[in-house]
């Protein structure tokens, strides 16, 4: 697989499963969980308003100049990428042989992993995570059945998180992904666990160690869309969702076994309304601050969707995003950061030591998106100050290069 810089010269292109504790690592269980949880909390948070971070305050020069990554000839999208040791990892949704979104019919391909020694490359061709063809442990058919076959609803957004640092602090690998038609036979939540025997698979029921199934429990993103994991080392990971239609963006923290959400969280985050999806976020530890990107449009596979950003001090509470005014003013006219996500789509973000990088898929517009290349990019935040009719130029804070 080819992985290259952007250059001038190329422009980038446009209920449950009850016997399933997750992860048996270090014997711990997984879920349901012996821990006891916190009383579950839920906010709705606040309605667009303005960045409230000093204009005085700025993140300082970083150590060495990142520049965006363009992964070419890779079949994974939707993907996410982690560097572990000095390996990088990046897991995604594959399109190879030949599936076709909503297409009747269409095989569904399953989900791989790559590695690479650098965040440029060369990486691996890509490994199953688990066969396409196994038990669905959730409805009892084939994940072949569930993703693909008969309408194709697909699965996507593998999110792989490690539990080190929190929870049962036991290094299990373990596996977050949606499948849509879970949602729309029963109403479930369309979201799913898997224990991994390790980062690269096999992951799943059989898998030796850990290897489980859970249908997680989630008070908050219990729907069907897209979701990011936002991290902090030390403290448990959080789903940020958007809920079904893409109408809105939901955030629910995970329990002591990542295999479920606590019922802690908020909805419709910043008071934004849809569609919207693709969410993904990270601690700025300068600002001390969340900062959190997504598709400021929902859509399959558009080539060139706005970049949006929302901030808050704590995960949980305080969450806002620029307002506007004026008569049929755009609601998203300032918290839009990016027109057109260089040419893609925003689809998560990841750390990589210490940096926050946004992960885009370049769609090709294609119900089979094996071609589609996918933009690695640094993210920067710069806090402003501005408030919807001062009559002042509006910079956003956040920004992301395309070459």
């Amino acid at each position: 697989m080819t992985v290259r810089r952007p250059t001038r010269t190329r422009a980038v292109l446009a209920a449950l499963v009850a016997t399933a504790a997750v992860l048996l690592g270090a014997g711990a269980p997984a879920a349901p969980d012996s821990t006891p949880e916190p009383s579950a909390t839920v906010s709705t948070s606040s309605a667009p308003g303005t960045e409230s971070a000093s204009a005085t305050t700025s993140p300082p020069a970083p150590a060495a100049t990142a520049s965006p990554v363009l992964v070419e000839g890779l079949d994974l999208h939707d993907a996410t990428v982690k560097k572990v040791g000095s390996t990088f990892y990046m897991w995604g949704s594959m399109y190879g042989c030949g599936y076709e979104w909503y297409s009747g019919g269409s095989p569904w391909c399953g989900f791989g992993v790559s590695t690479a020694s650098s965040l440029q490359g060369p990486w691996t061709t890509p490994k199953l995570l688990f066969s396409p063809t196994s038990q669905d442990p959730w409805s009892k058919r084939s994940w072949q059945e569930t993703c693909g076959a008969g309408n194709a609803q697909g699965c996507f957004n593998p999110r792989m998180i490690i539990r080190s640092g929190w929870g049962y602090d036991d290094a299990t690998p373990i596996l977050w992904f949606n499948s849509p038609r879970h949602y729309s036979d029963s109403g479930a939540n369309a979201y799913n666990v898997m224990g991994c025997a390790s980062l690269t698979g096999p992951c799943g029921p059989g898998a030796v160690p850990n290897g489980s199934y859970n249908k997680p429990s989630l008070q908050v993103c219990s729907g069907n869309g897209d979701f990011g994991i936002i991290e902090r080392a030390g403290a448990r990971p959080a789903i940020v969702c958007s809920m079904p239609g893409a109408s809105q963006l939901n955030l629910e923290e995970l329990n002591y076994s990542g295999s479920g959400g606590t019922g802690t969280g908020v909805r419709k985050i910043a008071g934004m309304s849809g569609p919207i999806e693709g969410p993904g976020g990270w601690w700025d530890e300068t600002t001390q601050r969340w900062i959190l990107t997504y598709s400021d449009q929902g859509c399959g596979y558009c080539a060139g969707t706005p970049a949006g950003y929302a901030t808050a001090p704590s995960l949980y509470s305080g969450w806002s995003a620029p307002g506007n005014v004026g008569w049929g003013y755009p609601e998203w006219g300032r918290r839009i950061f990016s027109p057109n996500a260089c040419g893609g789509q925003p689809r998560t973000v990841t750390t990589i030591d210490g940096r926050p990088w946004q992960i885009i898929d370049l769609w090709i517009g294609q119900r089979n998106e094996t071609a589609a290349d996918t933009l690695i990019t640094p993210l920067t935040y710069s806090p402003t100050t501005g408030t919807p009719g001062d009559g002042r130029p509006w910079i956003p804070p956040v920004s992301f290069p395309c070459r």
